[in-house]
């Protein structure tokens, strides 16, 4: 007996009959391809300076400088590799903590269920800017001094990264476990798991040979869409200087940097349109293929 949305024989197959699919897995691999090698192919300097600030596209520059005459393809490119590293890990974080609390919550019932089902309604009820700020305040100067020990304080920098991943992945789990919990309360009625039950498996086994193969295919789904979410939480806080710190940047440092170059007298429109455009084609191409995934196993 499997659930109504399970990973199923053929899925690529099927999944790839959708133009939508087809569209957004290849947007997503160039992006993907580009973040990773373009700096490697053409040499690029995200942190490196010029005389020409604030200089319009064109053949040296395809996305133009901005305010120090960095070049923005350049820091476009890193803002892509911090914030779909930031977006897939701190998915990954979420989707392992929702998936288990959820199948223990489902399973167990009673006194567990309850219990963690109001901790998951508490969270839920606290502002999740507040619990990044006190994540930043708490975790960052001990994150900072573990790193400073490595490469010879190299990765301190990255101690923010670190935090936007634990703090958003413990963040957005609270839905994948309520819709983990959801499918563990219908499957664990079937007469699959009742005949694990009666030949005396344990809880462990039931849990994840039987019930979570099961749920796969809802796991997936929501995982393609737990991802922009993470992007776009992380490039909210970037904006607003509470996430990744320069001269590291994210798409939310380069929208941040753009929106304040923007006035009435003299636009320098490149600095926005372009790690919006980024970012947006990213953000559209992700629920596009988690749609088309949703739909493809469902049939």
């Amino acid at each position: 007996m499997k659930s109504q949305i399970t990973l199923r024989p053929g899925l690529l197959r099927r999944l790839f009959r959708r133009p939508a699919a087809v569209f957004s897995f290849a947007v997503l691999a160039a992006i993907f391809l580009c973040a990773l090698l373009l700096p490697q192919i053409l040499h690029t300097d995200p942190h490196l300076t010029s005389p020409f600030p604030f200089r319009a596209p064109d053949a040296a520059h395809p996305f133009g400088t901005d305010l120090n005459g960095r070049d923005l393809l350049a820091r476009t490119l890193q803002g892509a590799q911090i914030s779909l590293l930031v977006g897939c890990t701190g998915a990954l974080v979420s989707l392992v903590i929702g998936t288990v609390v959820g199948l223990v919550s489902g399973y167990a019932g009673r006194r567990i269920d309850s219990l963690l089902m109001r901790l998951v309604d508490v969270l839920y009820a606290v502002p999740r800017l507040i619990l990044i700020i006190l994540a930043g305040f708490l975790i960052d100067p001990w994150l900072q001094k573990m790193l400073a020990t490595f490469q010879d304080g190299r990765w301190v920098g990255s101690s923010k990264i670190a935090i936007l991943v634990l703090a958003l992945g413990c963040i957005e789990w609270l839905t994948m476990a309520r819709i983990v919990r959801g499918q563990v309360l219908s499957l664990k009625t079937l007469p699959f798991v009742q005949a694990a039950q009666a030949l005396g498996q344990s809880n462990f086994k039931i849990l994840f040979r039987h019930l979570l193969p099961n749920l796969s295919g809802v796991i997936v789904v929501y995982l393609t869409l737990t991802i922009p979410a993470v992007i776009l939480d992380e490039s909210f806080l970037s904006f607003l200087g509470l996430g990744v710190q320069a001269p590291q940047a994210s798409w939310g440092t380069l929208l941040s940097d753009g929106a304040m170059a923007l006035n009435p007298v003299l636009s320098h429109w490149w600095l926005l349109v372009f790690p919006a455009a980024a970012m947006s084609l990213t953000l559209l191409s992700l629920n596009f293929l988690g749609d088309a995934l949703r739909d493809a196993l469902a049939e």
